[in-house]
């Protein structure tokens, strides 16, 4: 096979800082985890405003741990949280809190924390490196908290979240990892008070899949929820599998890789507006290209001729490589291929960024250059921002990610109502939750020039979850002019806020 993908899912593919876990988790301390980590900290509770739409809002941050506890009652973990609640509210049953997450497996959730909807943002480079430190802090007019309490949480084995008691693969997989997110929920709203407060979830990268499940899990034990964010989906890991006979993955990749070319002006005839560009690219996805990939050496001449020509026209790609390819242009190859006469690759989470290119005789890229630009600015401040402005301290380092331990350990394996799917499928579990509640909402986030998860692939999925069509109403779709972090390119981080802030009004 050509294209191995399912290992570069596991690997590298799902968590927003992948390319770089063994810089980011070095950056921050051992990369594994001590056996017998220290007592708990105290919480720490701290006081600020912000401004939003010319508002001042007071509030409380939270930073601590919920201590996850087995049948018998004995501690098992700690899961380290930073939660922001609006002061002032006397009637919680009406006011909405949402648990966010990152994904991996094995990142912790520093970045949707430090980048997105918190009310405190990291100042990064938009579509290019971030320049060194000293890394700058600012309020965040984009935050949700106008309309929800908002908690982050880190997975077992990333942030400050560790082990108390157990092993590994007691939360290194699909189904431990959704019980212990779980049971923090259940934690956390019994602790605050919040057991008739709407409630969300929201997921990034591999926290869509873990969302899929949760949302299906909590409804079982009897909490339920209001709506779900999936941002920069992988819902399916078959979707990534690949290989050769298997060409449904060219096929959602495809507008992805128009939409890179069309960003960096690589496309003849160019027109000024993104999605009227991508309107004939998806058409012609799933209609011409997807037969003449699927009929294989059957294809005529003339039909390969005239794909081959509309995917240089959508793609930049010289026709001669096309061809070579077999019209099978694999995600890396369009990478290094797109700008590869200037020596500059395009970057996986986010194709905005540009990188030298290290290596220009090799197939793929060395690196990921959205990767690479953004990291050392979100661990930096975190660091200082926890221990200085939330007044948290702890013996432990922070593990921004921790892929030696976590991810290369995950278990993949999925058992869903008694059926085991050797390889994660989260659609049944999303499935059965929007059945069982007809009530439940969904809002799916992507960026267009996401290579990690395209976001064509993410609407291929919902399309197929085999509901009833009454409850595809039930989904709402938001397309940025960004990458896998959305939240990186600010007007698009203001136009998903917006498109977040009116789904809260519905999902209610």
């Amino acid at each position: 096979m050509r294209y191995t993908a399912l290992a570069m899912a596991l690997a590298t593919l799902l968590s927003a800082t992948a390319a770089n876990a063994d810089q980011n988790t070095g950056a921050s301390g051992d990369k594994t985890p001590p056996a017998s980590p220290p007592p708990a900290s105290s919480d720490a509770i701290t006081h600020h405003t912000v401004v939003v739409d010319g508002k001042t809002l007071p509030y409380s941050a939270t930073a601590g741990t919920i201590t996850l506890k087995d049948s018998k009652g004995n501690p098992t973990a700690r899961m380290f949280y930073v939660g922001y609640t609006l002061d002032g509210v006397s009637d919680k049953a009406n006011r909405p809190v949402t648990f966010l997450y990152n994904g991996g497996p094995g990142s912790s959730t520093i970045w949707l924390r430090m980048g997105s909807f918190g009310p405190k943002r990291v100042v990064v480079g938009d579509g290019e490196p971030t320049s060194g430190p000293p890394f700058q802090l600012v309020d965040n007019q984009y935050t949700l908290l106008d309309k929800t309490d908002l908690v982050f949480v880190d997975a077992v084995g990333t942030g400050f979240s560790r082990i108390v008691k157990g092993e590994g693969k007691d939360f290194y997989g699909v189904d431990p990892d959704i019980r212990a997110f779980a049971q923090f929920v259940q934690s956390y709203i019994t602790q605050n008070n919040r057991w008739n407060s709407p409630k969300f979830l929201f997921g990034e990268s591999y926290g869509t899949p873990r969302t899929c499940g949760l949302v299906d899990y909590l409804w079982n034990e009897g909490i339920q929820t209001n709506g779900i964010i999936l941002l920069s989906s992988v819902l399916n890991f078959a979707e990534f599998t690949g290989g050769d006979g298997n060409d449904e993955n060219f096929v959602e990749y495809l507008p992805t890789e128009a939409a890179i070319a069309w960003y960096h002006h690589k496309v003849p005839n160019r027109p000024g507006n993104i999605a009227t560009f991508l309107g004939p690219v998806k058409q012609f996805a799933m209609g011409e290209y997807k037969d003449v990939l699927y009929e294989g050496s059957w294809a005529p001449a003339a039909q390969r001729d005239d794909a081959i020509r509309k995917l240089h026209a959508y793609t930049g790609l010289s026709e001669q490589f096309i061809r070579d390819a077999d019209l099978r242009v694999q995600p890396g190859e369009f990478e290094k291929q797109l700008l590869h006469t200037s020596g500059k690759i395009t970057g996986r989470l986010d194709g905005r960024f540009l990188g030298y290119d290290e290596t220009p005789t090799g197939e793929f890229p060395d690196y990921d250059p959205a990767d690479v630009s953004f990291s050392g600015a979100y661990t930096a401040a975190f660091n200082d921002y926890v221990r200085n402005e939330l007044d948290y301290h702890t013996e432990l380092n922070y593990y921004p990610t921790n892929y030696p331990e976590v991810g290369n350990n995950w278990d993949i394996d999925h058992k869903f109502n008694g059926n085991d799917f050797p390889i994660a499928d989260l659609m049944p579990d999303l499935k059965d939750a929007m059945s069982q509640n007809p009530h439940l909402k969904v809002f799916s986030a992507a960026g267009y020039y996401d290579m990690a998860t395209p976001f064509f692939g993410t609407d291929y999925l919902l399309a197929h979850l085999g509901i009833d069509p009454a409850l595809q109403k039930n989904i709402r779709y938001g397309y940025y002019e960004s990458g896998h972090m959305v939240y990186l390119h600010v007007p698009a981080l203001a136009l998903f806020k917006n498109d977040l802030a009116s789904f809260y009004d519905w999902a209610r």
